[in-house]
């Protein structure tokens, strides 16, 4: 989000494992956990009116979002083009093809998943790449970071546009639909508007993101986790443990690791193909199989929105892929980073 400072090799290697072991892990199993105890306080009309405070959050998140998007960091990796191009390649075409034959067969050939979740699961892969980790990923990898640092902030200002794109081409061809019309209204207001105004105010507070970047981070981690409690609330609420149960906590979790290591396979493979030295090959596969949760769930918001108050969608199903996905990425690519880090220097 805001300017990602490289760190010492060092120090980047001992904090690796810690990325996945945070209080953020245990918030959203929390956000689970009681929307299932207290889901009438917190649905849609609730108490706690979490879809009002929710969209409020989302144009805040995405407002600095903005702020924290660095040009100067972008020019300094624009030259490495055949690494851009295979990255974004992988996240907005290969990813969303991966996720695609995987609802083929196991949604419509097996009957295996819920409708909704194969939704999730292509909403997955039509997500950017998340920026954070990508690039602390690649630094301790020793990788080629100014390149990681453009494929993860560009993808993440390109999914603004490509991500409801591609969830439109796939609600087409599973013969769904969307209310197209308010879902452009509503990114337009409560993303592209908020993002476009941080940009433009960026040279007024870019002292003051740098400053609090902390606490941005940690709002936006929040207002995940109220969208988490709130979509759960309201799946709960029309019968998600009922109608499903436990297995499809399975489901989810064999799915996100199959499409994981389908994607770092892929993602590597292309690195080969391009041959790519050492660093751009790091680089390729770390950006190239990251989804990101911190703009995933805000979107997914935004996006199902309109059909979730119908009663036609159930958002809690359709970011459970993003959410189990985020988890296994951080854990999988670590013990990854490490072991680009320990090889021998050229």
């Amino acid at each position: 989000m805001s300017e990602i400072k490289t760190v010492p090799q060092k120090a980047s290697a001992k904090k690796g494992g810690a990325f996945y072991k945070d209080w953020f892990l245990y918030g959203m199993v929390s956000c689970v956990i009681l929307a299932t105890l207290f889901p009438d306080f917190g649905k849609t009309g609730g108490a706690l009116h979490a879809d009002i405070l929710a969209n409020i959050g989302v144009a805040a998140v995405f407002f600095f979002h903005g702020l924290g998007l660095s040009w100067e960091n972008l020019r300094n990796g624009l030259l490495a083009w055949r690494v851009h191009t295979a990255v974004q390649l992988m996240t907005f075409f290969v990813f969303p093809l991966i996720t695609f034959a995987f609802c083929g067969i196991f949604d419509n050939a097996l009957g295996w998943l819920p409708a909704q979740l194969a939704l999730g699961f292509y909403f997955l892969g039509a997500l950017p790449s998340t920026i954070s980790s990508s690039v602390a990923m690649t630094a301790i990898a020793r990788g080629n970071v100014p390149a990681a640092v453009f494929n993860a902030s560009i993808s993440s200002l390109l999914g603004i546009a490509l991500t409801p794109v591609l969830i439109g081409i796939f609600a087409t061809t599973s013969g769904d639909s969307l209310p197209l019309g308010k879902t452009i209204f509503d990114l337009f207001v409560l993303l592209f508007l908020p993002f476009m105004l941080g940009q433009l105010l960026r040279p007024l507070l870019r002292k003051f993101a740098e400053g609090f970047k902390k606490s941005i981070n940690t709002f936006d981690k929040g207002v995940i986790l109220l969208i988490v409690y709130s979509s759960f609330a309201d799946s709960v609420a029309r019968g998600l443990w009922k109608n499903y149960g436990l297995e499809i906590l399975f489901q989810t979790f064999m799915g996100t690791l199959l499409i994981l290591a389908v994607a770092l396979g892929i993602s590597l493979a292309i690195a080969k193909l391009c041959r790519f030295g050492k660093e751009d090959e790091i680089t390729t596969v770390f950006c190239g199989s990251k989804k990101t949760l911190a703009s995933g769930i805000p979107m997914a918001k935004v996006i199902f929105g309109a059909a979730a108050l119908s009663g036609d969608l159930d958002i809690g199903l359709i970011v459970l892929p993003i959410m189990f996905y985020h988890q296994l990425q951080l854990l999988v690519c670590t013990i990854l980073a490490n072991r680009y880090a320990g090889r021998e220097h050229n």
